[in-house]
């Protein structure tokens, strides 16, 4: 079983070193990163937060946005292609199951974006440490934090890019699904968060749903999360009071069933996929 995770993997990340998407992914974690670590130049003393943290708290917004597009952009193709290529029933002629083949293409997929992740943020760290020294020492932890959950937002979008691959079965349908669901979640859910607490005037919706809604996103999740444990929180004051109201076990649970779910979902679509 190893052996044949690994040759889909090998297979998968060799496809991925062809199209470019390991260098546009890094090139655009590294850009964006570089661009936000050097803007992120206010006195770190206004917030009681050094600067790193306080680039920590943009990266936050950076991976909420950038990285569901991402994973969705490199997976929105993964059996959808395949089957326009013709190559799906050669894949499963071969002694390899569909579970198999999709966790085989989910690793070599997130290991791309754990790279692109670790050398944009990496990026940021060093850019910090440029500026601020030893300071900057203090918000490594946030940086992990933020570099680990980023990755486990990506391992949920793949997932829903693979099912999304296998029910439209072409790529130009997967490619409008996928900008549709990244629209959807990243986008109109918080749109429609917004219009629904200004209607509701502080009544139930708001202190009793609210903060359900706000975890089930896989996207605020991580962002409730780092910002909830960061003490840069004051730096991001449209959800500081939001974050600081949610216990902190509640996103990371919603981020880690999401996986779950996600890669449950897209072995059923998968599965009804004929060859």
């Amino acid at each position: 079983m190893l052996t044949r995770i690994l040759s889909t993997f090998g297979i998968e990340f060799a496809i991925a070193l062809r199209n470019r998407w390991l260098s546009i992914a890094v090139v655009m974690m590294v850009l964006f990163s570089l661009v936000l670590s050097v803007a992120g130049s206010a006195p770190s003393g206004e917030f009681g937060a050094d600067r790193l943290s306080l680039t920590v708290a943009s990266l936050t917004s950076l991976s909420v946005y950038l990285m569901p597009l991402m994973a969705l952009i490199i997976s929105f193709d993964a059996i959808a292609g395949e089957v326009e290529r013709g190559t799906l029933p050669l894949y499963l002629a071969y002694p390899v199951s569909r579970g198999e083949l999709l966790i085989g293409k989910l690793a070599a997929q997130l290991v791309l974006i754990s790279i692109a992740v670790c050398l944009g943020y990496g990026v940021a760290a060093a850019v910090a440490f440029w500026f601020s020294g030893a300071e900057a020492i203090a918000g490594l932890p946030a940086l992990w934090r933020l570099v680990w959950t980023s990755i486990l937002l990506g391992a949920v979008f793949l997932s829903l890019g693979q099912m999304i691959s296998s029910l439209a079965r072409r790529p130009s349908g997967a490619a409008g699904l996928a900008i549709g669901l990244w629209l959807i979640a990243v986008v109109l859910y918080d749109l429609g968060l917004l219009a629904a607490i200004v209607a509701d005037d502080g009544g139930a919706f708001t202190t009793r749903v609210f903060p359900w809604l706000l975890v089930a996103n896989p996207a605020d999740a991580l962002r409730i999360y780092n910002l909830a444990a960061s003490d840069a929180v004051g730096a991001a004051s449209g959800l500081a009071g939001a974050a600081q109201s949610i216990a902190l076990w509640k996103p990371l649970a919603s981020l880690l069933l999401w996986v779950i779910l996600a890669s449950g979902l897209a072995r059923l679509a998968f599965g009804r996929v004929k060859p």
